[in-house]
């Protein structure tokens, strides 16, 4: 089936075949994109491998093993540091996976950051996963920087979406989870206001 193009959501795919095969930032050169995609490809083979098999979430019963793996992840910080999910556990997590090359994802950025200033009090947590190059996300925060955790997922960041209902692979998409650590819902795509008031909703 065709990705489906709109203001709202880029394929992935689409980036890929722009960019070398592979969804980075335009300007770097093309040794280094191929070099930096075959770093990261035995990551992503073994991601696909062990959850070739993911189904549908199901919001009852024990944790399935993609949000198992979730936990797990670590991820570079643009500042320095390591950002590891597992710390994050016990509160309500709001994940949203983006890039700099995608307009719908620059452009929700701010009301996401908006909304999480708005309800960290309430113990709401929010994890931006950058689908990019480092050196483009470190530009872009350098000059809109974000309140909020971001990690440096790169490459590895599609194929983690996909275990995560991101069948289609397009950015943005972004996942709540509950304080438990569970997945309450996903949405691929640009996100509103809506989507966020009904989100806090399951989890405050």
């Amino acid at each position: 089936m065709k990705n489906e193009v709109n203001e709202n959501k880029v394929p992935v795919s689409e980036v890929t075949q722009l960019h070398g095969n592979e969804p980075l930032g335009a300007s770097a050169p093309l040794m280094g994109r191929r070099h930096w995609l075959m770093a990261g490809l035995g990551v992503a083979a073994g991601l696909t491998g062990a959850f070739a098999a993911w189904q549908k979430f199901q919001p009852h019963g024990e944790m399935d093993g993609a949000v198992v793996n979730f936990w797990a992840q670590e991820f570079e910080k643009p500042e320095g540091g390591t950002l590891s999910m597992r710390e994050l556990r016990g509160k309500p997590l709001l994940v949203n996976f983006w890039a700099t090359w995608c307009p719908p994802c620059i452009e929700e950025l701010p009301l996401i950051d908006a909304f999480f200033q708005q309800n960290k009090a309430k113990s709401l947590q929010v994890v931006g996963l950058a689908v990019d190059q480092p050196s483009m996300v470190r530009r872009y925060l350098g000059q809109k920087p974000l309140s909020f955790y971001v990690g440096l997922a790169g490459f590895n960041g599609t194929e983690l979406g996909k275990t995560l209902g991101n069948v289609q692979s397009v950015l943005p998409f972004s996942v709540i989870f509950d304080a438990k650590g569970m997945l309450l819902a996903k949405k691929a795509g640009k996100l509103d206001q809506k989507d966020l008031d009904a989100w806090l909703k399951k989890v405050v």
